[in-house]
C-alpha cells in the first residue's frame, strides 16, 4: 500500500491513524474467520478471508483491503476483541 495513502487513513469512527497488520494478526483473524467466529461491527458474519487489513494502532479495529483498496466503512470494522489468538502488541 502507498505509504502516502497510509498516513492520511484513519479509523471513520474514531479517528485513531491504522497500520497494515502483521503476518501474524492476519494469520489470527483468518483463522478465527475459518472457524466461523467473526463478525463485523453491523454484526454481519465475516466468511471471506483476508490478504490484507488495517488496524487501528489502540488495535481495537480491524479494516479489510480489498484489491489494494481500503474499506473503511464504519460498518465494516471488525472488532478485534473476539479475537482470542490476536497477538499482543510487539
Amino acid at each position: 500500500m502507498d505509504k502516502r495513502l497510509l498516513d492520511i487513513l484513519c479509523c471513520p469512527v474514531s479517528k485513531t491513524p491504522v497500520r497494515p497488520l502483521a503476518r501474524a494478526e492476519l494469520d489470527a483473524l483468518n483463522g478465527a474467520i475459518a472457524a466461523g467466529a467473526v463478525v463485523t461491527t453491523a454484526g454481519a458474519p465475516v466468511r471471506e478471508r483476508l490478504d490484507e487489513g488495517l488496524v487501528t494502532i489502540d488495535r481495537k479495529l480491524i479494516y479489510r483491503v480489498d484489491d489494494g483498496i481500503p474499506v473503511m466503512l464504519p460498518e465494516e470494522g471488525i472488532g478485534t476483541t473476539q479475537l482470542d489468538d490476536f497477538p499482543a502488541a510487539a
